[in-house]
């Protein structure tokens, strides 16, 4: 519940952001007969992100438990790609992302801004399309499918309520900080998912080595304890952990965590600018137009 409230939470304030930067622009140079474009577009990214979770819970059903699994892992380390391009496009893009949604703005405007259907849908469809292919890759991972989706969901409606505050202006947030902090706990958790994914392809047969484990401290971590569904629930941590896995998620964590921290040094003198620049900037009053 705890990793996909936080997945919820983030992507569903960049999606947040997104849109409030969207609205606040329109408002701004007085095209207000174009939001429902962009309302448009935000419900059809919304629609689509649901159906590819139904697609993925529903559309195993009646398959053997080779190609379940098969499946399951091959579309485990898909998420695992998506979500580490993710957190390194936030983190490059985030200072020029109201300047690069304005210029997309700008080129749909057009008539009746019809474009701008467009531009709403992808830019809250590709964080729609990620949190669900990673939610789902964390609920099989955990083997629980009520108390993720209710973190997921949680972590969304959080979201949602602090970009209107910060679009506002009544929040300030120390944006560059969140999304560091939070990126760094998503590769974590993303090296969990993806050595689930291994575990996965182990079990349908297309890579070995399903009994030879690198480590079995079930004794001192059970799987039914409290700390050790803890430790199952954020990072996806199995007590007993095969070479494939351990190696998958060491291979990974280690330089993405070592190159993402670097980049987050790198950006440090630009982080000291306030956050509430990002959110005043996408406010429709003076201040905001700055």
């Amino acid at each position: 519940m705890l990793a996909n409230f936080l997945i919820g939470l983030r992507e569903g304030l960049e999606a947040a952001l997104v849109v409030g930067i969207l609205i606040a622009y329109v408002v701004k140079i007085r095209r207000r007969d174009v939001l429902k474009r962009i309302w448009l577009g935000v419900a059809l990214a919304v629609l689509v992100s649901l159906s590819l979770g139904a697609i993925l819970t529903f559309g195993t059903y009646g398959l053997s438990f080779e190609a379940q699994e098969a499946i399951g892992g091959s579309l485990s380390i898909i998420a695992t790609i998506f979500v580490t391009w993710m957190v390194f496009w936030m983190l490059r893009t985030s200072k020029n992302l109201k300047h690069h949604l304005q210029h997309d703005v700008d080129q749909h405007l057009e008539g009746a801004g019809w474009g701008l259907v467009l531009v709403a849908f992808l830019a809250v469809g590709r964080e729609g399309i990620e949190t669900a292919l990673f939610i789902w890759a964390a609920v099989q991972a955990t083997g629980s499918t009520t108390l993720p989706l209710v973190g997921a969901a949680l972590g969304i409606v959080v979201a949602v309520l602090l970009g209107w505050l910060i679009n506002r202006g009544l929040v300030r947030i120390n944006l560059s900080k969140f999304f560091a902090w939070s990126g760094a706990v998503l590769i974590v958790v993303a090296g969990g998912v993806l050595s689930y994914g291994v575990h996965d392809l182990q079990e349908a047969g297309i890579l070995p080595g399903l009994h030879s484990l690198a480590f079995d401290v079930s004794a001192a971590i059970p799987p039914d304890s409290w700390y050790g569904t803890l430790l199952k629930g954020t990072v996806n941590f199995s007590p007993a952990t095969t070479w494939f896995e351990a190696a998958a998620w060491v291979l990974y964590v280690v330089p993405t965590m070592i190159v993402f921290l670097r980049a987050v040094a790198r950006k440090a003198p630009a982080a000291q600018v306030p956050s509430s620049d990002s959110s005043s900037t996408a406010r429709p009053t003076p201040q905001g137009a700055r």
